[in-house]
């Protein structure tokens, strides 16, 4: 690891005043899960780290109206235990308190969830962002069996690694984020995105911004449940994930909203899927014919076929859970 200057902000008005202006010069250090890898791997080496927790605000769960306030220094094991998120956000809580181990989870920030990097090994082994070599992608290639198979026209082919930004999406969470100019907020759909260029980055974000806190909408009425799919039961990356949230009129959908996770650049919304499910009561049928839609525009790089009929099992039994039927 290479050397670099340590300082630890108490206030945002720091935290702003001593980011960058370009990526790679300064890093912020939440739970540093994900951040401690990269830089001892050489990903990113930066000049300065800045370590936020002595920031008190960002560690704060609040409710405001009816709206869940998560601090960005919340940490996923929080999340999970919390009472309250338990009974007004379940999917929520049932997301945080499964994903990667216990031990990440006493560390991991629900801020730095959002922002972790990709885990395309490409990536992580120092070729880039976008994976090319003279001109060409090393994933299209090589070895793609975890890669993208939506949003995967190019040249971005990794996925989005975190699994709880589906949930949050499908209950309309947005993020603020506050940079030397003030605080922006916007839809946490809109906060991700897909680099066309290896200058860019797959973040809404500024190198001079950072997260401060989610807010998650009330959620009384909807149905909602998510659904992953692994090789593994313990500590895994999902091959695919599914978040739904259906708000009904008796038996009928009246709105939905499906959100898949691991199977493209960012979490991708599937209005497809919503559509096909509007109007009508949940079954088996209607189930599989929303989840056939979610994954009617998927395609293959070449080793991740198998991708596309998880990703539709995942969103099926994700709407059969939602709605309260057997998976």
């Amino acid at each position: 690891m290479r050397p670099f200057d340590y300082v630890s902000p108490t206030t945002t008005k720091q935290v702003t005043d001593l980011l960058g202006k370009s990526w790679g010069e300064v890093e912020i250090l939440a739970g540093g899960s994900d951040l401690l890898s990269l830089m001892k791997d050489e990903v990113t080496t930066p000049q300065r780290l800045v370590n936020i927790k002595a920031v008190d605000a960002l560690h704060a769960i609040a409710n405001q109206n009816g709206s869940l306030v998560l601090g960005a220094l919340v940490t996923l094991d929080r999340i999970g235990a919390a009472a309250q998120i338990q009974q007004g956000f379940p999917m929520l809580a049932a997301a945080a308190g499964d994903a990667a181990s216990p031990q990440i989870r006493n560390v991991a920030t629900i801020g730095g969830n959002l922002c972790q990097r990709p885990r395309c090994w490409y990536f992580r082994t120092g070729h880039g962002l976008l994976a090319q070599k003279d001109g060409k992608s090393l994933v299209l290639e090589g070895d793609n069996r975890y890669h993208a198979i939506l949003g995967n026209s190019g040249p971005a082919y990794f996925v989005s690694p975190s699994t709880v930004a589906p949930v949050l999406i499908a209950y309309g969470a947005k993020v603020q984020v506050t940079g030397p100019h003030g605080v922006r907020e916007l839809p946490l759909e809109k906060f991700f995105v897909i680099p066309k260029t290896e200058q860019e980055r797959e973040h809404d974000l500024r190198p001079d911004e950072f997260i401060t806190h989610v807010i998650v909408p009330p959620a009384t009425g909807v149905r909602a449940a998510q659904y992953e799919v692994r090789q593994k039961e313990a500590f895994d990356w999902p091959y695919a994930t599914a978040a739904v949230a259906l708000t009904m009129n008796g038996s009928t959908v009246q709105s939905a909203k499906v959100v898949m996770g691991h199977v493209a650049p960012i979490p991708w919304v599937s209005p497809e899927a919503a559509q096909a499910l509007q109007g009508k009561a949940v079954t088996q049928a209607t189930a599989d014919q929303a989840a056939q839609a979610a994954v009617a525009n998927a395609k293959s790089l070449g080793h991740n076929a198998q991708k596309i009929q998880l990703a539709r099992v995942a969103v099926k039994r994700a709407i059969l859970k939602a709605a309260g039927g057997a998976a």
